[in-house]
């Protein structure tokens, strides 16, 4: 029988081999945990298997997860979405690169309302890339924009992932969603100064004509686009503002979110039964899938426990005496690398069962380094040549060559590691809100 570190690799390599011939991660994962505990305890273990399942459906902190799709789902399905586009747009005053600036604003207000990453991409490259393309902006500078916006979605919470990784990392979930907001906009911020000191240096990048066009919005103008934006800035206080006041838990707020974004639809006029029927059909079955794979997950990691693999990891790691900035660095470089080939949720549930016990070996805080792991791996959605988000953008907008958005890409992947360097420099930006929670 495999123990030890050789349990370890084994069963990485194991699931990584089926990955890479295509089977989906639900299947693979049940089929690497049901062939590992016959092999160590034999049918006995089944037992241990099925009470996952029924620890991990009874989580009531996981109920999050399908009522933050829920939200999501009913602001686009109900065209709420539209709204906030025209109002944005509005707002944004006439400067060079104007439309970048709109991109990147509309992201993290997209990302405070849902954070999936890949249906932000895909949503603006139909509404956004067509309008920049036709003024002339740079096709390559408009996708990499729009690729590193959508990215912020994970980030920013709401955050599917950050409920994930705290369930499963045992972290207070508050406190990790909480976490994103300022590394969120620190990111935004980053983006925005190399979009603007690219445009410094070729103008080209952003026609002047691109601005000049239409009609200067009045005081009036701004004043109504304002208005029309308030469902947003309610549903956006449910969610975070009432867990950040202490007023409710993640579900509780994330329940609060959805009553918003219903409401939102209606002062819209676009609630209907059949909205309401798709969206819930929808979220339930995204969140289903999510919740067998967390189950999975932690069947993997007790499966590692009685190998004695984790216990071995963590004896290594301790006496190699390595700095612990050098172990930083250690356990974030393989996720990078990873995620270019490995789905981010399939990798997640590989390595967060192997990391936890390292994490307060070294000790390291744990709502610090979970939270930029969770950026670590949302560079996977953009990262060449397998990254999810490059492909949502791709499929919404044809017209890009996929070489393109490849190289697109890139410049933003290297923002988002600078922009982790800064949070290892400075912690606080990243435990400054959860501790005062």
């Amino acid at each position: 029988m495999l123990t030890g570190i050789t349990a370890v690799v084994v069963a990485i390599v194991v699931l990584l081999s089926l990955f890479a011939l295509g089977l989906p991660i639900v299947v693979a994962f049940l089929f690497a945990n049901l062939v590992g505990v016959l092999m160590l305890m034999g049918t006995a273990g089944f037992g241990m298997f099925a009470n996952s399942l029924f620890d991990t459906a009874t989580t009531v902190e996981l109920a999050t997860i399908p009522l933050f799709l829920l939200v999501g789902e009913l602001l686009f399905r109900g065209k709420a979405i539209d709204v906030l586009f025209e109002s944005v747009d509005t707002l944004v005053s006439k400067m060079r690169g104007r439309q970048y600036v709109l991109t990147m604003l509309l992201s993290v207000i997209f990302a405070a309302l849902s954070g999936a990453a890949m249906g932000v991409a895909a949503m603006l490259g139909r509404s956004v890339l067509p309008g920049m393309q036709q003024r002339g902006y740079d096709p390559k500078l408009s996708a990499g924009s729009i690729l590193a916006g959508a990215s912020l979605a994970p980030i920013i919470p709401p955050s599917v992932l950050a409920i994930i990784i705290g369930t499963l990392a045992g972290v207070s979930i508050s406190g990790l969603l909480i976490a994103g907001i300022i590394p969120g906009l620190i990111l935004a911020g980053l983006f925005l100064l190399y979009v603007f000191g690219r445009v410094a240096l070729q103008p080209s990048l952003a026609p002047v004509e691109a601005d000049d066009g239409g009609r200067q919005a009045s005081g009036r103008d701004k004043l109504m686009a304002l208005m029309r934006m308030a469902p947003f800035s309610l549903i956006i206080i449910f969610i975070m503002g009432f867990i950040l006041l202490g007023i409710t838990t993640p579900s509780e707020s994330a329940a609060t979110g959805v009553i918003g974004a219903m409401l939102a639809a209606l002062l819209y006029r676009r609630l209907t039964w059949r909205m309401v029927w798709d969206s819930l059909r929808s979220s339930m079955a995204v969140a289903s899938m999510i919740l067998v794979i967390m189950a999975s997950s932690k069947m993997f990691g007790q499966f590692l426990a009685f190998t004695g693999g984790t216990t071995a990891l963590t004896e290594m790691v301790s006496q190699l005496n390595w700095h612990p900035a050098a172990m930083f660095f250690m356990l974030m470089f393989f996720p990078f690398i990873a995620c270019m080939f490995i789905d981010q949720i399939a990798l997640m549930l590989i390595v967060i069962p192997i990391y936890k016990p390292l994490i307060a070996t070294l000790g390291f805080d744990p709502i610090w380094f979970w939270l930029i792991f969770l950026i670590n791996i949302t560079i996977g959605g953009i990262t060449p040549p397998f990254g999810y988000t490059l492909f949502a953008l791709k499929g919404a907008a044809p017209q890009l060559k996929l070489g393109d958005v490849f190289s697109a890409a890139w410049p933003f992947v290297w923002i988002f590691l600078l922009g982790i360097f800064i949070l290892w420099m400075f912690p606080m930006l990243v435990t400054y809100l959860p501790s005062k929670l």
